[in-house]
This record gives structure tokens, sequence and C-alpha cells, in this order.
């Protein structure tokens, strides 16, 4: 079976209140449209990734990933994704709300896993709340236990809702009402309470968020005839950091804080000098798998403030250029960073010239 992913980003969030589109706006360092996207890239379920939006996204590098433009409602915007799919072979297509970023790559999974005998699969929650139905002037109770809160994504044999979709021309609040409205079975399963709506700006803030702390530094002589290398990229200099790796101490004071953050060690413990294979290592790929790690246990960087200590290079000539070097490696805002440089008024090796050093602390969230 292959499958595809249509996330429905195109809305206008009107209730949110905001100059910048609700889907965009930054959660959790980064768009929140984009969590659920990386969700799905990390789920490996997905042959392909449809985002539907009225508003241009730029920098999508995954070849699995498609723009197009949505309708003005939300119904004529899951309908050209599916048009747009139509002719491309997909056995399931999930369609999911850009304003529900909090779903886990396991709902995903067990959508998929239910899917497989049946043609519709949509997760629920309920409620403690006691519930009232007006109709007219007349208030009625409702059997809590029999209500229903369905979430995204919501997952469908293509053709199936293909059908059903193409002769709907009215205003419907998710795919799942087409399935019932022609009395097609729907397997119903267990959602998740963190998979709630993002309708207003205070729902931002209904995640347990933690924020955790690190303290990263790093010394390293400088020697002739060897490349500097500062925050991953070159520096021109007479002179490069000895090392087992490539020197680099802006990234091994990142790295140290970062694990610091996460109460792992140290880059010593990862990265021993006596091991062969880490012998002229570059530093971003020493990074990377930390990177990967914080990831995987929902980490995110809030903030850098890094001192560079050294006589020469001048930091204010490098900056900038260090700085977007940072943000491209970190996968952060170029604002998250701050780089300070500071001398040590020509005291010791660094104000010889014959080391450089770097003082980083991280703040991470943690969202539980």
């Amino acid at each position: 079976m292959t499958n595809c992913f249509i996330l429905l980003a195109a809305g206008k969030g009107k209730r949110f209140k905001s100059n910048n589109p609700k889907q965009f706006t930054n959660y959790i360092n980064k768009p929140l449209f984009m969590h659920s996207v990386d969700k799905a890239i990390k789920s490996r379920l997905f042959k392909s990734i449809i985002i539907v939006s009225n508003i241009p996204i730029k920098n999508i590098r995954d070849k699995s990933i498609k723009v197009i433009k949505g309708g003005r409602e939300r119904y004529q915007s899951s309908q050209k994704a599916l048009n747009f799919i139509k002719n491309k072979k997909f056995s399931n297509v999930f369609i999911h709300d850009a304003a529900r970023p909090n779903f886990s790559i396991k709902l995903l999974k067990r959508l998929n896993t239910n899917l497989k005998k049946n043609k519709a699969v949509v997760p629920y929650v309920t409620t403690d709340n006691s519930t009232k139905y007006k109709i007219e002037n007349k208030i009625k109770n409702l059997k809590r236990e029999n209500l229903l809160f369905t979430q995204t994504p919501q997952c469908f044999n293509f053709k199936a809702l293909f059908n059903l979709s193409k002769l709907n021309n009215t205003k419907i609040s998710d795919e799942a009402t087409l399935f019932l409205d022609n009395k097609k079975k729907i397997k119903f399963i267990k959602g998740e309470e963190n998979n709630f709506k993002i309708t207003t700006k205070s729902d931002l803030e209904k995640i347990n968020i933690q924020n955790f702390y690190g303290i990263g530094f790093d010394i390293h002589r400088l020697i002739k005839n060897k490349i500097l290398y500062l925050g991953g990229m070159k520096v021109p200099f007479h002179s490069g950091l000895k090392g087992h790796s490539d020197g680099d101490v802006i990234i091994h004071a990142i790295i140290d804080g970062l694990l610091g953050a996460m109460r792992k060690k140290d880059i010593g413990t990862l990265f021993p000098s006596n091991k062969k294979i880490f012998k002229n290592i570059r530093s971003p790929n020493m990074l990377s798998p930390i990177l990967k790690k914080m990831d995987e246990e929902g980490y995110f960087i809030n903030n850098l403030d890094i001192n560079l200590i050294c006589e020469r290079p001048k930091v204010s000539k490098y900056r900038k250029k260090i700085v977007n070097s940072l943000s491209n490696l970190l996968n952060v805002n170029k604002d998250q960073i701050n780089l300070k440089g500071k001398t040590v008024e020509k005291l010791g090796l660094i104000g010889k010239e014959e080391a450089i050093a770097c003082e980083v602390i991280v703040s991470l969230k943690h969202y539980v």
C-alpha cells in the first residue's frame, strides 16, 4: 500500500487574531505547520506529502513534498489536493489540519494499522464535561459517553474518499462527514488529548513545556598549516586549531551545552580522542547525532549565547557568516543565536594568539 499525507494549511484562522496566519506562527521554534510535516516524514509511512496553502512556502528541500494552492473553504482545499494526486496511484490518503501540531507518530502508525482492514479510520476523544444541546429554545442533556470528538489525521482508502469528495459542494468540517452522510462505515479509534486544535493564541500555551539549561566550554591550541574552522565554516587565519577532530571550539562548546541541558554527560564520552574512527572528524558530523537525539526526545533549542574568546580573528568581521552557518546546522532562526567576541588583554596562551576558547550557554525547551 502507498500512502499520501495531505496537510490543509490554507485557512484564514480569524479567531487567532494575528497578522501572521495561524499555521505559519512560530510554535516551539518552527512554523506551526512544519511540526505536522516533520512527523509525517519521520514516520516513513508516506510516499508523498502535499501541503495545501494560499501563501507561498519557500525552502522546502524534501522532494517528496509538494505545495499547491488551496480553496476558499476547507472542503475545497481537500478536493484540490485529492484532484492533484488522483493519477498518482495512491492506495490511501491521510488528511490533517495544520492547526493540530501535537499528534504523535505513534498515532499515525495506529491509524495506518487500522486502515489495512477498513476504508476509513478516524481518531476521537471523549469528554468529562456534562453536555447540553440547544434546539431552538429548548436545551436538552446529552449522554457524554455517546459523544465522539473527532480529530485529524483522518485516513481513507483513496478511491472511496475521492468518489465521495468529487460529488460534494457543501461546506463540511471534516472528511468523516462525507462517509457518515453517505452511510459509509468508519472505524473510530482512540485519539490523543494533546492532539487539540489551536484556535486562539491561548491554545499555544496548553502544552506542558519545561526549560533546561546547559553550559559548554572548549579550548584548543593554534598550530600552523591547519585550516581554522569556527561555527562550521572556514575562517582565513594564519593557523588552525589542534585537536583529534577539526578543533572547532564553537561547535564543541555547543555540543557540550546541548548534552548538559539534556543530562547526557559530555562530548568526550561520545567522541573519545583515543578512537581512530573520530580522527579528523568534522565537527558538524559530531553535532548531527546530538540534534537527532534531541529531536527524538522532544527537545527544541530556545536560544544560544556564545562567547568566542580570542585576540584574533576579530569576531565582528565574521559574526554574520558564523551565525548563518550555525543557523543552518542547528536548524534554528538566526535571532536565536547570539555571538560575542571577547579578548583576554594579551594575557596567557589566548593573548599570545596561541589558543582560542569558547563558552556557550544553551537554553532548551522540552514538551512532555
